[in-house]
């Protein structure tokens, strides 16, 4: 399995980016995807998630609103729309996704990450 992730950049707080994260490997359609994320000194944390049938997601309560991820199965891809960004939100962005087909909540395979800087 395989991720990759692109997208990231430096925007100004209150601007938007969409992060993108190609899967490859395995059947993209029959798995969740996650988005999450990592600040210098801090933790990394769960962002966003998607079950492998779509939907609206699930969010941190940190993006709840402002972020958006969604998945396009025939491109193997999942998206995050960041909009209405924070200085707060500046991290390295990691997509993952379980090892189990149908499942949720069990990230085993990780992306290489993506910068998001927002200045202030």
């Amino acid at each position: 399995v395989q991720l990759q992730a692109s997208g990231g950049g430096l925007v100004q707080a209150g601007g938007s980016l969409r992060l993108s994260c190609a899967a490859s490997g395995r059947t993209f359609r029959k798995y969740a995807m996650g988005w999450f994320r990592q600040a210098p000194g801090k933790e990394r944390e769960f962002v966003a998630g998607i079950p492998w049938s779509g939907g609206s997601g699930f969010y941190a309560d940190s993006v709840k609103g402002r972020f958006t991820i969604s998945r396009e199965n025939g491109k193997n891809t999942v998206y995050l729309q960041m909009n209405s960004l924070k200085p707060d939100d500046t991290a390295v962005y990691y997509c993952a996704t379980p090892g189990d087909e149908y499942t949720y909540g069990r990230w085993n395979y990780w992306g290489q990450g993506t910068q998001v800087t927002v200045s202030s």
